[in-house]
Formats: C-alpha cells, sequence, structure tokens
C-alpha cells in the first residue's frame, strides 16, 4: 500500500513496472481495484501508475466533503505525477477519468506525453450528448433522493444498464456503494460531467491539446458517447480512433491501447503522427 500527499489530501495508488510513465484515471464511481488486472498487463509496456481519485475508496476525501470540483482532481493527477517524478506519461482515462485526462493535458502539457481517452465524459462537446447528460443527472438525483447512498448505484444502472450492475460480485457492489458519497460531491461540485455546471472547451482548447491521443468507442454504448468520440476526433489535432466490442467499462489494456503505448515508446516526438488520422 503505498500514499501520497497532494493538495491537502492523502491518493492511494500502485505502481507497477517500469520505463514509459502511464497514468491511469479511472471513472465515476470506481476505484483502481478496477484497473488491477488492466494494470499488470500494462506493466509490462511501461511503469503503471493507478490510483484512487480524492474521496474514492482508499483516498481520503477534501474536508468538508460536500463537493469536489474538476480542477482538483486535474491538480492532483498532475501533483501525483510530479511527486513520482513520473511526467510526461501516456495518461489512460475512463469516462470521467477521461474528462480529467483532457484536462491534465490542456492545462499541464509538460505532464502528458499522450492520451488514450476512453469513452471520456465531454458532454458538452455534443447538443444530443449534452441534453443525455443533465437528464442522466437528473435521474440520479431523483432515484437517489432521500437514500444519498444509492447514488452511485444508479449512476451505473442509468449509464452502463441494470445488468452491468447486476453482474458485479458483492464485493464490488460494496465497493461502490461506498463512493456514493464522492459522488454526490461531483455532483454538487463543478466542472465535472453530471455537475450543474459541466466544463466546456472550445475548438481552440481542444486544437491546443497537441498531443497524439488514442479515442475509443464500445460497440454497445449509449449513442452519448459515441456523439462525444466523434466531435473529439474532429477537434483533436492528433488523434486514431478505435471501436471495440461491448459496453462502456472498456480494458485498459485493449491490444489497440498497448499497441499505441508501444508506439508511444518508440517515439520521441509526437510530430511524427500525421495530423487527424494518427497514422
Amino acid at each position: 500500500m503505498s500514499r501520497v500527499s497532494v493538495n491537502g489530501v492523502d491518493l492511494y495508488y500502485e505502481e507497477r513496472g517500469e520505463g514509459l510513465p502511464i497514468l491511469g484515471v479511472h471513472g465515476t464511481p470506481s476505484s483502481a481495484v478496477l484497473w488491477a488486472d488492466a494494470a499488470q498487463e500494462l506493466a509490462r509496456h511501461g511503469r503503471c501508475i493507478t490510483y484512487d481519485r480524492r474521496g474514492f475508496h482508499r483516498s481520503s476525501p477534501p474536508v468538508p466533503f460536500e463537493s469536489m470540483d474538476l480542477v482538483e482532481h486535474v491538480d492532483d493527477a498532475a501533483a501525483l505525477l510530479a511527486a513520482l517524478h513520473a511526467g510526461p506519461a501516456v495518461v489512460i482515462g475512463r469516462s470521467t477519468g477521461g474528462l480529467i485526462a483532457l484536462e491534465l493535458a490542456r492545462r499541464f502539457p509538460d505532464k502528458v506525453q499522450a492520451l488514450v481517452l476512453l469513452e471520456p465524459a465531454l458532454f458538452t462537446i455534443d447538443p444530443d450528448a449534452a441534453a443525455w447528460a443533465r437528464n442522466l443527472r437528473q435521474r440520479v438525483l431523483e432515484l437517489a433522493s432521500g437514500q444519498p447512498g444509492l447514488l452511485a448505484e444508479s449512476v451505473i444502472r442509468e449509464a452502463a444498464g441494470d445488468a452491468a450492475w447486476e453482474a458485479l460480485p458483492a464485493g464490488l457492489r460494496e465497493m461502490f456503494a461506498g463512493t456514493s458519497n464522492a459522488v454526490l460531491a461531483e455532483i454538487n461540485g463543478h466542472g465535472f460531467d453530471l455537475s450543474d455546471d459541466a466544463l466546456e472547451l472550445s475548438e481552440e482548447d481542444l486544437a491546443g491539446i497537441r498531443r497524439p491521443t488514442l479515442i475509443v468507442s464500445a460497440e454497445d454504448s449509449v449513442g452519448a458517447f459515441r456523439a462525444v468520440n466523434a466531435r473529439l476526433s474532429g477537434a483533436l489535432p492528433f488523434t486514431h480512433t478505435v471501436q471495440v466490442t461491448g459496453g462502456h467499462v472498456i480494458n485498459p489494456a485493449h491490444p489497440a491501447v498497448l499497441d499505441f503505448v508501444d508506439r508511444i515508446a518508440g517515439t520521441d516526438r509526437a510530430a511524427s503522427w500525421h495530423q487527424s488520422d494518427g497514422t
């Protein structure tokens, strides 16, 4: 068990392998627990670092624990990389973690060598996706009204389907339920996908993220995620896109991701990537 103190909180993290730094950023609700198998595989391709974001599972929450803002999580990721002398890194973000990864690359470009975005939750980039996210926020709050402990379960059921929740082992359901306070804090905070004022990035903002980027979509995800990815593939300067089987919880160590990481490890300059198609 390893911990590092950054920005007033203690973050739990795990580190495996050596070489090219790889940072895994989990979604909401979630934990590095769900990245354990992927981290073992990623460690064969570089120095893999996964962590529980502030307030989630084994990392400490802020005090008071009433709200959390996107900027805090971005600052935590940057500080974690700095504390571990691990930048610039290939940053792999899943769902809300992808939102954090994008902002990390925009605000701290020196910390990021490349991005892997597994259906990032930047819903404001597409009108239909933004409407879906607003409805999701409302449904989740209604479902968990008076029962805040159900927030994490409600998010998973609404975003990934009832079957995804029912398939979880009892221990993971308990872990997810324990993150409900963090889910509520994000909803009450600023900039997150389910916040009242979700992050909006302009075309100029996105064009300024000049890092090789792999964008991954899943065949069985809801249309909002695919719409976001389609918009991002046209807005970010250096992208390659792939579609994989399954649903929203995409494997961070999918062969397409491993191939991308190996390509990044084998080049020193993002300029070797052609603009737009990433080939």
